[in-house]
Parts: C-alpha cells; sequence; structure tokens
C-alpha cells in the first residue's frame, strides 16, 4: 500500500495556489480510462448528516474529447465541464470515489507557450489537456 497527498488550497504556504486533478471512479465494470472521470479537487470538508461525518471533496469535472485516445500520443484529452450558463461543473463528492491523483498536460498546439507561464495557472491557461499516462506506474495501471 502507498499514499499519495492531494492538494487543493489557494496559497500553498503563502506561494501560489495548488488544485490537484484526480481520477474518480464513473464504472467499475469498465476497464482503464474509459471507467473514470477526471476532475480538479478545488476543496476538502467534512458533510456532517445525523451526527455523521463524511470526508468530502468539492470538484471541477473535465469532459473527456473523443471516446479514444489521441492517436499521436496514445493519451486520452479532456477539457474542463461547464453548465449552460458557462459556469465550472461542479459536484460534492465523497472522498471514497477518488481513485488516485491525474497528471494533465496542456495542449499548446503550435503555439509557443509564454514563458512568464506559472506552474499553478497552467490548469487555467490551456482549453484542453492531455491525461499524461506515464506520470507513474500506478496511473498508467489505472487509466491505461
Amino acid at each position: 500500500m502507498y499514499r499519495q497527498h492531494i492538494y487543493a488550497s489557494p496559497s500553498w504556504k503563502n506561494g501560489p495556489k495548488w488544485y490537484d486533478c484526480v481520477f474518480v471512479e464513473k464504472d467499475p465494470t469498465l476497464s482503464g480510462f474509459q471507467g473514470l472521470f477526471v476532475a480538479k479537487v478545488l476543496h476538502f470538508f467534512d458533510l456532517e448528516f445525523r451526527n455523521r461525518y463524511y470526508p468530502c471533496a468539492l470538484v471541477h469535472w473535465f469532459d473527456s474529447i473523443g471516446d479514444q485516445p489521441c492517436p499521436n500520443t496514445g493519451m486520452w484529452m479532456v477539457e474542463p465541464e461547464y453548465n449552460g450558463e458557462g459556469e465550472p461543473a461542479l459536484s460534492v463528492i465523497h472522498l471514497d470515489c477518488i481513485m488516485q491523483p491525474a497528471h494533465l498536460i496542456g495542449i499548446y498546439g503550435t503555439t509557443p507557450i509564454p514563458k512568464d507561464l506559472h506552474y499553478s495557472d497552467s490548469l487555467a491557461a490551456f482549453a484542453a489537456f492531455y491525461v499524461n499516462k506515464i506520470s507513474d506506474y500506478h496511473a498508467y495501471g489505472l487509466a491505461f
């Protein structure tokens, strides 16, 4: 068994914001990425209901682009999901639904990435992302 930390902080140690992305279980009967959602964790909290506490997370969902990985990279592609009014698609989920962290790589095409782009702004700087399949052994085994 191993442990990984997932961060959701508007300011990490008096520095820039830090919001991690995660794989969330969608359908355990489907294998690989097709059985998963990708989400950005915005906040962790406990929800109390009938004197029981439930560990939860507020997440912003990502939509899959297409129904198969990119033929050039072999990686799945995702984009942030928005509702009809253009607001982020948010949900509260139980922490048990989170499988593990997910690493996203911005899809920048032929446009150069600005030299002053800070890593903490990368999830807002790109319209779409590759789901990194080589970020670690566990991510590869889970999503690919």
